[in-house]
């Protein structure tokens, strides 16, 4: 079939194919000459102008779709690493913090204590980091958005809209949690007066094997201790109830703010309590601990959010602050200087105080005397309750003068009792708290187990009038914890870093710690304490800006 006017000549020499009707425009020379001599010039002129315009125009797709994922991801980084020792099968990974120098501490410790990054993808290296965790599939795309930042391609287009995207869906699921959330707990309520009442299907709180955050000193199951009926005991007020505690609640009003404990190793005892309350409500590759000189910090990245513990058993300066060089025979006290430790304690949210357990070593405290400089020989011994009611004096005086009310909320615990003196409450054939698996019920005789309460009326006094200009709530834990001598770690805990032997726990006249308590227990309760007084009252009006 041939149509009318078509040129024969046109097709002769055009190559491969030319029989069969196809035309190849990447010819010979003499093809070439064929295409002028046929008049096809502008033809190929034009075609080859339209290949040339697909390229630029599209280019920069077709090599974006075309280019290797793997290459465009970079190198996967990895991130020194230390391990925590943590109880219960696995450790967790964190940055080290200790092979920083000072200057670098410096850094990062103010990047702790100010902001945290909102969003674990663009947090920076030297603030600490879990590898474990950290997939190809999660490091690919911020590869690619470090990459291709300065590009006018499409794919950084797509990631911040995705970034728009699930910043919106926070807004709407986690405003409305916190603000329709009621605690009906009057601060007229003396959440101190009650009884314990065993509830064995709602508590524990936590499993001691769930909480890999827990040191050995409070892991009483694990080291050793039969019975469990100690973890199944129910705080019941007198006249109000207190609400049990909930983790996510919780964790939302902590978001972007800090929370401290500061004092000696019962208020790390509660830090540890407060830790394996919260750490449910937080993802398992964005929690971990860090250790800075007298500080550790649960941080909990997906909430901006760190609990603390700070190391001052005095609250004020004394010779044995050094939190792993402090069994000092002679322990001597600047009363009045505290500015070194309390400048950690600033821009915390929640600041949760206690001293206590290491004035109870002798009668007199040795004051290191006004004018003695750096010289901690020159000193004054004075009676133990004025050398308490002196630090707390300045305790009070640098939260009234340092802290905005507005911001930080302050608390102060009261005593945690011993339980030495079996014989007090009616077992003369005990030996400390050994073998006591049942708290003190139906008791009618003066709870005065194991506490000096002209020391507790200084605390609360001094609490409640020293500081005019900032509230200090005073949280009464000793009337309760009295009555619960069957909550220490007695002879399942560690001494000296190692766990005792069974020759050291069949000692228990000398071995048996009547001070800390195991977890789950006692402290879960007083943290569920300031759990209710943290959440019956209107959130601060400080919100860190999105």
């Amino acid at each position: 079939m041939q149509f009318a006017g078509r040129r024969k000549s046109s097709l002769v020499g055009a190559g491969a194919g030319a029989g069969n009707g196809q035309f190849d425009p990447f010819g010979t020379s003499k093809q070439s000459a064929s295409l002028r001599k046929g008049g096809r010039l502008p033809v190929y002129v034009a075609g080859v102008f339209f290949f040339v315009f697909v390229i630029v125009m599209y280019g920069e797709d077709i090599r974006s779709v075309t280019l290797d994922p793997i290459a465009l991801a970079g190198p996967v980084t990895t991130l020194p690493e230390a391990v925590f020792p943590g109880g219960g099968g696995g450790a967790v990974v964190a940055r080290r913090r200790d092979v920083l120098s000072s200057t670098e501490k410096k850094g990062a410790d103010e990047a702790v204590t100010t902001t945290l990054p909102r969003r674990d993808l663009e947090r920076p290296v030297e603030r600490g980091e879990l590898t474990t965790t950290t997939t190809t599939e999660t490091a690919a795309p911020v590869q690619v958005i470090r990459k291709l930042g300065g590009e006018t391609s499409k794919k950084p287009k797509k990631e911040k809209k995705k970034k728009a995207k699930r910043q919106r869906a926070a807004k709407k699921t986690v405003a409305p949690a916190v603000a329709g959330v009621t605690i009906n707990t009057p601060e007229t309520c003396d959440l101190s007066k009650g009884e314990w009442v065993f509830d064995n299907s709602s508590y524990p709180l936590y499993r001691e094997e769930e909480c890999s955050f827990l040191t050995s000193q409070v892991t009483c199951m694990r080291n050793g201790r039969r019975d469990d009926n100690y973890q199944k005991w129910r705080w019941q007020p007198s006249g109000c109830d207190m609400p049990r505690f909930d983790s996510k609640l919780f964790m939302e009003r902590l978001r972007n703010k800090r929370l401290m404990f500061v004092g000696d190793s019962l208020n790390r005892n509660q830090w540890e309590s407060m830790v394996c309350l919260v750490q449910s409500a937080v993802s398992p590759d964005k929690k971990y601990v860090t250790w800075e000189d007298q500080r550790v910090v649960f941080h909990a990245w997906e909430f901006n959010a760190t609990v603390e513990f700070y190391w001052s058993p005095f609250l004020v300066e004394s010779n044995s602050d050094n939190p792993k060089i402090h069994s000092i025979q002679h322990r001597i006290i600047d009363a009045d200087s505290i500015a070194a430790h309390a400048e950690n304690w600033r821009r915390a949210d929640y600041l949760v105080f206690n001293t206590y357990i290491w004035w109870m070593n002798t009668l007199n405290m040795k004051l290191r005397r006004p004018a003695a400089g750096q010289n901690w020989e020159e000193h004054d011994e004075v009676v133990r309750i004025d050398a308490y009611r002196k630090v707390l004096t300045t305790w009070a005086g640098w939260v009234n003068d340092n802290i905005d009310p507005a911001r930080t909320s302050v608390f102060f615990m009261s005593m945690s009792p011993l339980h030495l003196s079996p014989q007090v409450w009616g077992n003369p054939d005990g030996i400390r708290c050994a073998k006591e698996t049942m708290p003190l019920l139906n008791w009618n005789g003066p709870i005065w187990l194991g506490t000096d309460w002209d020391m507790f009326k200084v605390a609360s006094n001094v609490s409640r009038e020293a500081s005019p200009r900032v509230p200090i709530t005073f949280v009464d834990i000793t009337t309760m914890s009295e009555r619960r001598k069957d909550g220490h770690t007695s002879v399942h805990t560690i001494r000296q870093g190692a766990l005792l032997t069974p020759e050291q726990q069949a000692d228990p006249g000398t071995y048996a710690d009547c001070i800390h308590w195991c977890l789950p227990g006692v402290p879960d309760i007083w943290n569920s304490i300031l759990y209710t007084r943290i959440m019956s009252r209107p959130e601060a009006a400080r919100v860190t800006a999105s």
